[in-house]
């Protein structure tokens, strides 16, 4: 009995430190969830891209100083069962937002829309395609009109845009995206290029709607740039289709090029006329614009795809009418 008596104040002393030490975890911890600072209630735009990992969306958060500690962030995710919640979208939030109002906050739907531009559409078919994504100040009508003479120039991307965003303030998130992403970073390839922009990009809007996939644009625009330099002809069957425009009963832009085609009455026809068309014939992606500013040698004058999809390449008219007969008959 003495010898508890002896051991309780050792006890009492432990039992006491341990109480101190789980309270200030426990505090620590809780003050991981906390809001960054109660002092501004002023908002951020945080915008979380399609197919983001929680991971990421946690790190930017915490970066953005939104919230303390990421993990705190992520353990409040997985605790409320929002991991399969978390939408894409902007969200306006606030360092004065506690961890769990935050991620609570991320699952409720926004009023910007995702718009996407695939690589090789002409404008008419953007304007067509944004007229169905439910924007309210969109005209298509406006938009046509004041894009003409920006064909090749609106930016295929993926963008997020407000609900309410003007057919004017799209063009101009368009043409801002190619400046940015085109012309300032190529701008030393462009000036070497013997070719101007627009001859660039209409050249890129053939191999653009000629080649198959990126990895065979440059032999593409090497093939045209050989043509072009025999003053050949460069009979590109997408000018023919571009020419035609909309197909009803095909329900495309693209319908499928006839022989009588050939004939059609337009400077865009590169089967009867000699060089570039005016000017481009869709709206180019990255990879065509860079095959026309370093195409892949070759002394190839003629190509086709087979039924599989596959390039080939021919340096003479026999061969490529070989490959006709072999490929596609």
């Amino acid at each position: 009995m003495l010898k508890i008596l002896h051991k309780l104040p050792k006890l009492c002393l432990f039992l006491c430190g341990f109480i101190v030490v789980f309270v200030f975890l426990a505090f620590f911890i809780a003050n991981l969830f906390q809001a960054k600072s109660n002092a501004s209630q002023e908002t951020v735009r945080f915008v979380i891209p399609k197919g983001q990992a929680l991971s990421v969306i946690a790190t930017r958060l915490q970066e953005e100083n939104l919230i303390k500690n990421k993990w705190a962030f992520r353990f409040a995710v997985y605790k409320n069962n929002l991991a399969n919640k978390i939408q894409a979208g902007s969200f306006e939030l606030s360092a004065s937002m506690d961890t769990w109002q935050i991620a609570n906050a991320l699952t409720v739907g926004t009023d910007d829309v995702w718009i996407t531009l695939p690589e090789g559409w002409r404008r008419e078919e953007i304007a067509e395609s944004l007229s169905k994504q439910g924007l309210s100040s969109f005209d298509q009508t406006e938009f046509l009109n004041l894009s003409k003479g920006l064909e090749g120039q609106l930016f295929p991307d993926t963008y997020l845009v407000p609900r309410e965003i003007t057919s004017e303030a799209l063009l101009s998130l368009f043409k801002n995206t190619f400046a940015s992403k085109v012309t300032s970073p190529l701008s030393e390839e462009l000036s070497k290029s013997k070719l101007s922009l627009n001859e660039i990009l209409t050249l890129a809007s053939l191999v653009q709607r000629e080649s198959g996939n990126d990895e065979e644009m440059p032999l593409v625009a090497q093939v045209l740039f050989n043509r072009l330099d025999l003053e050949m002809p460069l009979q590109v069957d997408a000018t023919l289709q571009y020419v035609k425009g909309f197909n009803k009963a095909e329900n495309s832009w693209w319908s499928t090029p006839l022989g009588e085609d050939k004939e059609l009455n337009s400077l865009y026809n590169t089967y009867q006329h000699s060089g570039l068309p005016p000017g481009p014939i869709c709206n180019p992606g990255l990879a065509a614009i860079k095959a026309v500013l370093n195409p892949t040698p070759t002394q190839a004058l003629y190509y086709l795809h087979d039924s599989a999809g596959k390039i080939h390449l021919a340096n003479t008219l026999e061969t490529h009418n070989s490959n006709v007969n072999k490929y596609l008959r």
